[in-house]
């Protein structure tokens, strides 16, 4: 990790960095012990107010980054929006949200509400009615909430932008310059990006003073533990019975099938559970409310597999996903590395399988792996229907 150009790489635990025994509690109950890069480097300086712009790839821990000091800085007794966190999705926005009630779980009297596009907004208005010290919301619909005049934010002293980079090339920008533009009495803000881009940095020069610069590679200990295979196989026929017997002779608790269409999606679903696997599909023409169920009985383990597009599955923040399925090879290089990114989180090992059907498949997933210099292994099925490995000529 690097923190203004500086290297620093000492291993620190959250016992180290001063925080409330309510606090500790909550991330005790979590069985974390040891800070991630970002937090280790972000914590400390979003704790004493200051600016922070950190670039580290997704997985890292950037919600408790931030989220740790927010609920720290909370007043309880106060009961104006005190903190505000601005998220590109409505499924990462109610991550983060979750992830925050965790933290306030001991903390009483810290309350937290999440606005987003795609729900009735009367029952945000009723939650708002409640004085919710935290925001989180996604850029579109939090406007709709200031026009109203049903959230008012001129009392907030924090504010994040996580997933900056996303959330500005997805067309927020004037959206989120008018947000920061009411929030008069902001003492410290936060970025929060995998990629620092150009319009990043544009936002960071005007809002931000003298932010502290943090950057964690993907080289570093928190590159995630993932194991890859590309899965060669005659035909796209195969494809269903090869995920059938991963799944069930993997023993995975939890996983995601990445399809490139919603019609391959539903397909897939529908086949999954003609084979007895307890699994759903979600993607963008299925109804939010419908899809914050699925993926909430997926985190409590009542389904075991999620069938997904890559569209579906942006903002996700599911840290325990033990193999991804790369059912279709992907289109972009990027949707590769943002579908294996699923597993492997929080210093757990993941697994992620590529099945290739066809030669333009197989063109495709070898400009991946040399863009990527991602180390796949290559797996075949033998003459007697076992799968092993390929050894490279």
């Amino acid at each position: 990790m690097e923190i203004n150009g500086e290297q620093v790489n000492e291993i620190v635990n959250y016992a180290d960095l001063g925080l409330s025994p309510e606090v500790m509690r909550a991330i005790d109950k979590k069985g974390y012990v040891q800070a991630t890069p970002v937090q280790a480097g972000a914590i400390p300086y979003f704790m004493d107010w200051k600016d922070v712009i950190a670039k580290a790839p997704t997985g890292t821990g950037k919600t408790f980054a931030f989220g740790i000091p927010m609920v720290e800085h909370i007043d309880p007794a106060r009961e104006e929006v005190q903190a505000l966190v601005l998220a590109p999705t409505r499924e990462l926005a109610v991550q983060i949200q979750e992830e925050l009630r965790d933290l306030c779980e001991f903390k009483e009297g810290v309350r937290t509400v999440c606005l987003y596009g795609g729900a009735p907004i009367d029952k945000q208005i009723n939650t708002l009615k409640k004085k919710p010290q935290i925001v989180v919301a996604t850029p579109g619909r939090l406007m709709d909430h200031m026009k109203r005049r049903t959230v008012r934010l001129d009392k907030v002293e924090t504010v994040v932008l996580d997933e900056a980079d996303r959330m500005l090339d997805m067309g927020f920008v004037r959206d989120v310059t008018r947000i920061l533009d009411q929030l008069k009495h902001r003492k410290n803000m936060g970025m929060f990006s995998a990629t620092i881009s150009r319009e990043v940095m544009d936002i960071s020069w005007v809002y931000q003073r003298d932010p502290i610069e943090i950057t964690v590679r993907p080289v570093e200990e928190s590159k995630p533990d993932i194991t890859q295979y590309r899965i060669d196989l005659d035909g796209r026929e195969k494809k269903l019975d090869t995920i059938v017997a991963l799944i069930t002779h993997g023993e995975y608790e939890r996983a995601i099938a990445f399809c490139n269409t919603k019609n391959m999606t539903d397909r897939l679903a529908g086949l999954l559970q003609m084979r007895g696997i307890s699994c759903q599909a979600i993607h963008g023409d299925i109804q939010q409310r419908v899809r914050e169920k699925t993926l909430d009985k997926f985190k409590k383990g009542e389904i075991k597999v999620l069938v997904a597009t890559d569209v579906a599955a942006r903002g996700l923040d599911i840290d325990d996903v033990d193999a991804v399925f790369n059912y279709d090879v992907p289109d972009e290089m990027e949707n590769y590395t943002h579908r294996i990114g699923r597993t492997g989180r929080a210093k757990r090992h993941g697994v992620a399988y590529t099945f290739v059907a066809t030669v333009t498949e197989s063109v495709r997933m070898d400009e991946i792996i040399r863009n990527t210099k991602a180390e796949v292994q290559r797996l075949k099925y033998d003459q007697d229907g076992c799968l092993m490995l390929v050894e490279e000529q």
